[in-house]
């Protein structure tokens, strides 16, 4: 019993990675929101600023266990996981739900963004003025970001260094989105999309035997801006994760309440009924990306009118809701059995 109880912890915690890998590909949505709602937002924190001076030397040293266990290794693997797999499966499905159904993937993740205020607020009952202040602080910041312009896609290998390191704040500051935040620097398309699109193709012809992409300038060029931007992903994360740790331990209220600021401002991002802005060439045309598809400027956002489609996002919104509810639901059975 005990031990089918932990094969399905650890399903369960690559399934919660699988969820936190899309949501970091959705722009407007924070991987570290579900991290949050779930249960294992600090735990994470933790497990990643154990990688430190001491987990290198074990590494070093071969101590390859100790290292394993010292930096919760079965955790962050079967976690990161799930993150991956993500990205060449449940991302791809989120990409084409978007397209074909955007108003109502927005009204969903828009219901699991209030269904995580209330989750977070539920058991936070620190209100003071001190934690209103950072609170609004928060929810400031978070709007401001959703109504700024990006700017043009740029390659240049140390700014996409520099985008690596910033676009993991979806994965460490719940309502932080990363995507979206790619999207203000330009290279949303670039790093989650084309150099994504350029692995998947490049592990597609290896295992078909084909290794004509060697010559192809191109394709190296984005395995590179990948492999880079990957390298920066890893260095952020690392590195907020020991400065969030810190804060989280000498400044817990103040730093909760502005995380659930910065949720609260993510609703700007995923309000679901809005209108896409694309980027214009100077002739007045639509700008396109190396995939030939047109760039996302903005969004002109606009209140509903009332119609079948708009009471069917509504509904929508209550299953989000309900998907952060049920959530909820299972990590405190979860804790409860192994009490």
């Amino acid at each position: 019993m005990q031990s089918t109880r932990r094969f399905i912890d650890r399903i369960f915690l690559v399934v919660k990675g699988l969820a936190m890998g899309a949501a970091n590909k959705v722009p407007g949505v924070s991987g570290g929101v579900v991290a949050f709602v779930a249960g294992f937002y600090e735990e994470f924190i933790y497990s990643l600023q154990r990688v430190n001076k001491t987990a290198f030397k074990l590494l070093f040293n071969g101590r390859f266990s100790s290292f394993y266990r010292y930096i919760n290794g079965k955790f962050l693997a079967l976690l990161f996981l799930g993150m991956i797999v993500s990205y060449f499966s449940v991302s791809k499905l989120l990409d084409y739900l978007i397209i074909n159904y955007e108003l109502y993937v927005w009204s969903t993740f828009f219901g699991m963004i209030l269904g995580s205020i209330y989750y977070i607020n539920k058991d936070f009952g620190d209100w003071d003025r001190r934690t209103l202040i950072f609170l609004t602080i928060g929810v400031l910041v978070g709007l401001s970001i959703s109504f700024l312009n990006p700017a043009k896609e740029n390659d240049n290998l140390i700014f996409v260094f520099f985008c690596g390191i910033i676009s993991v704040s979806g994965m460490t500051l719940p309502g932080f989105s990363g995507s979206f935040i790619l999207i203000l620097l330009g290279n949303y398309v670039l790093l989650l999309v084309d150099s994504v699109n350029a692995l998947y193709d490049t592990i597609s012809d290896i295992f078909s035997g084909d290794f004509s992409f060697v010559n192809d300038t191109a394709r190296i060029r984005m395995l590179k801006v990948l492999s880079v931007f990957t390298l920066g992903s890893v260095t952020g994360l690392v590195t907020f994760s020991h400065i969030l740790n810190y804060i989280l331990h000498h400044y817990k209220k103040i730093t909760l309440a502005t995380i659930i600021g910065f949720i609260i401002g993510s609703l700007g991002v995923v309000w679901p009924w809005k209108k896409t802005i694309y980027m214009l060439n100077d002739d007045g045309s639509f700008m396109l990306d190396s995939r030939g598809e047109q760039i996302i400027l903005n969004y002109q956002r606009f209140l509903p009118e009332a119609s079948t489609e708009t009471l069917l996002a509504v509904i929508y919104i209550f299953l989000g809701v309900l998907i952060v509810l049920g959530l909820e639901w299972y990590g405190q059975r979860t804790q409860q059995i192994k009490s």
